[in-house]
Formats: structure tokens, C-alpha cells, sequence
């Protein structure tokens, strides 16, 4: 896809959503806080300077409505200066800036079982096919209706156990706590358009298509968006204490392409049966599919976020919580029983109606641009607090 419109990004009553987002603005040299209504994207940076810091206000989508003035950009041209990686041009960016970038995983059954099934491969995708047939066959259907820390599921462990089955991922997957972890650092995720790397030291990788929960400081959901939680199945499969190294390298974590405010039509209860859709499509002609369906997720969003935030752990700037994926690729690329990886240049496309669109393109991590602009060089901007005028004509 060389060109987009906003009617192919946007969700689906888009007429009716509050989408915040942020874009670099060249004539300014930093980050501008901006929200779509239609074709147009307005600049809010000088009634609010985060996104952060919105999400922290008392009423994030009334700020927003209250604060549009004249229109700055075009959004059909912000969406395809970001395709092109056009970093001379106002270009998105993800749409967080100071929240932390935390992940939950192994919160779907389909995912828990690709995660044994590296485990038990070391991280060696050729024995992949022969090891999934073999778990499978241990595990079976049933333990797709098994609530995670209920007593069916002390059962199943222990099941497992005597078979020699159990495993770390089991026990995120089945037992009282969920997996949550720091995806990445502040202010280090890519957005729409841009490359999202890959680095020379897997042979063995994924996207995962996720529901991204937006955070404040206090707890509370105030919007959602799609992410990318990157993930190397080689890396992690050597060992779970590599999930630093499997997770967290340069421009792993894409989110965008915009926070979609919670309202008066449009809440949590809105997105628990949402369809998260997924599309790989390889210059070598391969073409993958997939689907995240969360009504299928194992655990509710409020289990998630309270593992994550409570008197255990305080977040003052907010976080982002990536919610898990049940997407696992399985359909050969390159040789038969050698399941899916990763090519250099592969455009992968996040989409859900209520959502939008995320689309990137994969990079070796070691050839992107270095990640440069930290908490510093924000702070420094913000306090110039430059007043940039509208744009004419």
C-alpha cells in the first residue's frame, strides 16, 4: 500500500469518535498533541502538552472538544508522509509520550500453548510442527474453557505435572497472576507508517496484533488503541529470562494509529468483543492472515490493569498495557513444517472497526534510525513552548 485515505484508517464511525494522537511537527522540531475530526487534525499543544497529561485531566474528551481550533493538517497527507517514512514532512507518531509501556501475555489459551511449544523447542523452529502435534495431543480442547487461578484450573496442573507437561507459560496462562512485564521504554514506541525492527539475532519472529489499554495515573481506562507487541519466539524460547532481549530492542513496539477517548459511545464494555484482524503481506508474495478475538481472552481487561497498577505499583505518568494476543502464526512460509517468520520489508496491517488501522513495515533493527528523542529533549521543547500558528489557506 504506496497511498492511503482516512476512510481506510479511521474506524468505522469515525463520525463519531474523539481520536488523539500526536505528530512530529518539523517547523516546531518537536512532538505536537493533536485530535482528527474528519479530513482535518487540529494542534492542542498549547492547552495541553502530553498525552499524558490529557489522560490525567478530569474530563480528557470535553478538554479535546472544548480546545479545536483552526485546522493544522491534512490528515490524508500526515498518513502518507508516515508511509513514506518522510521525516522532512509532519509525520504520526505513537499516539503515548510519558506513559510506560507495559504487556500482558499469555492471557489466551491459543497463545499459552504456542509458548509451551518454544519452550519445549529451545527456540528451534524446525522442531516446531512435530513438538505443537505432540503437546496438543497432551493438552487437548478442553483446556480452552479452564478460568485461569479457579480450582479447575489447580486440577490441570497438577495433571500436567504428573505428565511431565508443566511449564512457566502454564502457570501465567492457568494459575492466579497474569504475566506483566515492561515492553519498552518511555517515548520509545514507533506509530503508524513507520519501520518496526527486527533484529539480525532472531531467525524466528512474529507480530502480535493487541488491544492497547491507555492508562492515567490514578488507574483508570480512558481510551484504547492497536499495538505490535513484536516478538522474537527463538529468543524467548531459549529461555523466559531472555524476555528483555526478546521483547525490548529499537522500534519493537508500534502503537497507533490514534487513542480513541472513552465516552458517552464508546467505554471498556464496548471493546470486550472486539475483532482485532491482522494482515502480513511479504514481497515475496506470501500473504498471512489472523485474527485476536477478545471475547476469547481468559482474563477481564480490569484483572489486567490491577496486576499492573494498585498499592504494589503506581504509574504517575500513566502507562499503556499491551492486553495479549491469541494470534500465533502457523501457516508455512518458506518451507513446509517450518511455520511462519518474518522478511525484511514485510507490511503488517492491525485493524479493528472500532479502532482503525496500524500499518507498518519491518526493518532489521540495526539499520533503523536510532531511537534519540528521550524525556530530555521533551521537557526541553515543552519549555520553549513554542506557539506554532495555524496553517493557512
Amino acid at each position: 500500500m504506496t497511498t492511503v485515505t482516512a476512510s481506510q484508517i479511521l474506524p468505522v464511525d469515525a463520525d463519531r469518535a474523539l481520536l488523539v494522537g500526536r505528530v512530529w511537527d518539523p517547523e516546531s522540531g518537536g512532538p505536537r498533541v493533536v485530535s482528527v475530526s474528519g479530513h482535518d487534525v487540529y494542534d492542542h499543544t498549547e492547552h495541553v502538552g502530553t498525552v499524558s497529561e490529557l489522560m490525567d485531566s478530569e474530563d480528557p474528551a470535553g478538554l479535546i472538544t472544548s480546545t479545536r481550533e483552526a485546522p493544522r493538517w491534512d490528515l490524508a497527507a500526515l498518513l502518507n508522509a508516515s508511509l513514506a517514512q518522510d521525516r522532512e514532512c509532519p509525520h504520526l507518531l505513537a499516539p503515548v509520550d510519558l506513559q510506560v509501556i507495559k504487556a500482558c501475555g499469555v492471557t489466551f489459551v491459543g497463545s499459552m500453548i504456542e509458548r509451551v511449544i518454544e519452550e519445549r523447542c529451545a527456540g528451534d523452529f524446525h522442531k516446531a510442527a512435530a513438538v505443537r502435534e505432540s503437546v496438543l495431543a497432551i493438552l487437548g480442547s478442553d483446556i480452552a474453557t479452564v478460568r485461569p487461578g479457579s480450582e479447575q484450573a489447580r486440577k490441570v496442573k497438577e495433571v500436567l505435572t504428573a505428565k511431565g507437561m508443566w511449564s512457566q507459560y502454564l502457570e501465567v496462562g492457568l494459575g492466579p497472576d497474569p504475566e506483566v512485564f515492561t515492553k519498552a521504554p518511555v517515548l520509545s514506541s514507533v506509530g503508524f507508517g513507520s519501520r518496526i525492527g527486527l533484529p539480525t539475532f532472531s531467525q524466528w519472529n512474529n507480530p502480535e496484533p493487541e488491544l492497547v489499554l491507555i492508562v492515567d495515573s490514578k488507574g483508570q481506562v480512558r481510551g484504547a488503541t492497536l499495538g505490535n507487541d513484536v516478538n522474537l519466539r527463538d529468543v524467548e524460547g531459549r529461555s523466559a529470562l531472555l524476555l528483555g532481549m526478546a521483547k525490548d530492542n529499537n522500534a519493537s513496539s508500534s502503537i497507533g494509529p490514534f487513542v480513541r477517548l472513552f465516552d458517552a459511545g464508546f467505554s471498556l464494555e464496548s471493546l470486550r468483543s472486539e475483532d482485532i484482524t491482522l494482515t502480513v503481506e511479504g514481497t515475496d508474495g506470501y500473504r498471512l492472515e489472523g485474527q485476536n478475538s477478545l471475547s476469547r481472552i481468559s482474563r477481564p481487561f480490569e484483572e489486567l490493569v490491577g496486576a499492573a497498577f494498585g498499592r504494589h505499583h503506581q504509574y504517575p505518568d500513566g502507562f499503556a498495557l499491551f492486553t495479549g494476543t491469541l494470534f500465533a502464526p502457523t501457516k508455512d512460509r518458506d518451507q513446509p513444517g517450518l511455520g511462519f517468520t518474518h522478511h525484511d520489508a514485510d507490511q503488517v496491517t492491525i485493524s479493528s472497526a472500532q479502532l482503525g488501522s496500524l500499518i507498518n513495515t519491518t526493518g532489521t533493527t540495526e539499520e533503523l534510525p536510532a531511537w534519540s528523542f528521550g524525556i530530555r529533549d521533551l521537557m526541553e521543547y515543552l519549555s520553549r513552548s513554542v506557539q506554532v500558528p495555524a496553517r493557512q489557506g
